[in-house]
């Protein structure tokens, strides 16, 4: 593992290459990585990096954001069936239906989404900045939110506003917590706050001390030592290394994105010898993406 892990970084040296990860990414992923974070994090950064060549370890979804900020870099995605099942549960057709339903609503369109949704959609939002995204929009609009129906259903609840929700869900974070977890995990730690993540089911979300996204999590535990956390294992299994000193509990250890997890150290360093799955996005929806995910950067 080590003299992989060298000739990585020597051919990320030799190609000015940057490799970015997701929070949910292996331990060993998230530390050879230049940069890591949640969606949001990640999208800014890819706009901003000037490197030709980009490794996404994350899901396609992630990757293809990439492509679209950046279209002067080649983004590489290590494992191309890294895919997201949420943003399978609603396709570009299905929306356009939606929306035809509705005339005159504005779509607000999760990342967690295939770009050919995103092409269809007004503006993008991230679980870190959803609220500021539909609180962007007249009061006098409807509010079609795709494709999380519980990260829809809580803005919904925080911002007051109307909303109708696409009946998708993350299967990690939909069926990875009970209220049992819950029960039993605040008998035990009284003394720890409970993060969760707006992903989850509304009755896990209802029970948190803390609603917040992988980002916001990372930094609460900049200045906080006893947390319950709810969101995929990944991002707890990093907290817990970079905070060996801390308690850092996940609520539950079935909260697994297998996908996430399908990125190995070896399938890095092939992306980096062979740049063999570049993800490019069709010029024909190119624009209209970067469009809707623009919006969303706009917003300050």
């Amino acid at each position: 593992m080590h003299d992989i892990i060298q000739e990585i970084h020597r051919l990320k040296a030799e190609k000015n290459a940057l490799i970015l990860a997701h929070n949910y990414q292996a331990i060993e992923i998230q530390e050879m990585a230049d940069y890591r974070g949640d969606s949001l994090q990640l999208s800014i950064l890819s706009a901003a990096v000037k490197s030709p060549l980009i490794v996404f370890c994350g899901v396609k979804f992630m990757a293809e954001t990439a492509a679209l900020l950046n279209p002067a870099s080649k983004v590489i995605l290590p494992v191309i069936d890294a895919g997201c099942p949420m943003a399978d549960m609603i396709s570009g057709e299905q929306l356009r239906e939606f929306k035809a339903q509705y005339p005159g609503s504005v779509v607000v369109c999760y990342v967690n989404s295939t770009v050919e949704v995103k092409a269809e959609s007004d503006i993008c939002c991230t679980s870190s900045n959803a609220l500021k995204v539909v609180s962007s929009i007249p009061p006098d609009k409807t509010i079609l939110f795709v494709p999380d129906r519980n990260l829809g259903s809580y803005v919904a609840k925080v911002s007051g506003r109307k909303i109708i929700t696409w009946n998708g869900y993350c299967p990690t974070h939909q069926w990875g917590f009970s209220l049992k977890d819950v029960q039993d995990l605040r008998a035990k730690h009284p003394d720890h706050q409970l993060l969760v993540h707006p992903e989850c089911d509304p009755v896990i979300v209802d029970s948190a001390d803390q609603v917040m996204s992988t980002g916001g999590m990372v930094k609460y535990l900049e200045t906080n030592d006893r947390v319950i956390i709810a969101t995929e294992n990944g991002l707890t299994d990093y907290l817990k290394h970079l905070h060996p000193g801390k308690s850092i509990i996940s609520l539950s250890p079935k909260a697994i994105c297998q996908n996430m997890k399908k990125t190995k150290v070896e399938d890095v360093l092939s992306a980096l010898q062979d740049e063999e799955y570049h993800i490019t996005v069709p010029s024909e929806i190119a624009h209209q993406a970067k469009s809707a995910i623009d919006r969303m950067l706009a917003l300050k």
